[in-house]
């Protein structure tokens, strides 16, 4: 049984890093639920020390915290480079169409594409205020998605020091 709950918490600690570069998924919660399995069900480290109470809700306040600033650091990046929702919704667009052509790369420049074309097509902007706009919204998204990737592997690494 703990061989079980071990392979599913590694399972639950690899999709949330697929989670955080895919829309679809909540990645560190995934994660942050692998860890949870882990000191529920008596995970050790190599010395034999059960995984601490302390750590386990540090982790929860992480994925929360990275959890509200993926929806604020891009939304506050994109206003202050002067971008619209346009920009925001295109971005999300070019997000999930690029997650089906040539992931990751497709999604990262899908994304920029998305969020400059809704900026001139719907905000009726020039080509520099599209540029610009789309720029603040890609850098929220590669921020909002770093924070998340950061977070899933240090719990990653956590299921994996607690699997003993």
């Amino acid at each position: 049984m703990e061989t079980v709950i071990a392979i599913i918490a590694v399972l639950a600690g690899l999709i949330g890093i697929l989670g955080s570069i895919l829309p679809a998924l909540p990645g560190p919660p995934l994660s942050w639920a692998g860890m949870l399995l882990l000191y529920f069900w008596g995970g050790t480290n190599g010395a034999g020390e059960k995984m601490s109470l302390t750590i386990l809700l540090v982790m929860l306040g992480v994925t929360v915290l990275v959890s509200v600033l993926d929806y604020v650091v891009p939304a506050y990046l994109t206003k202050v480079t002067g971008g619209t929702k346009y920009a925001e919704r295109g971005a999300l667009a070019g997000l999930i169409i690029g997650a089906f052509i040539i992931p990751p790369f497709g999604m990262i420049i899908l994304s920029f594409v998305g969020a400059f074309v809704c900026e001139i097509y719907y905000a009726s902007k020039n080509t520099t205020e599209a540029l610009k706009s789309a720029f603040g919204s890609f850098l929220g998204f590669i921020v909002g998605t770093g924070l998340k990737l950061m977070a899933c592997g240090i719990m990653l690494y956590y299921i994996i020091v607690y699997m003993a």
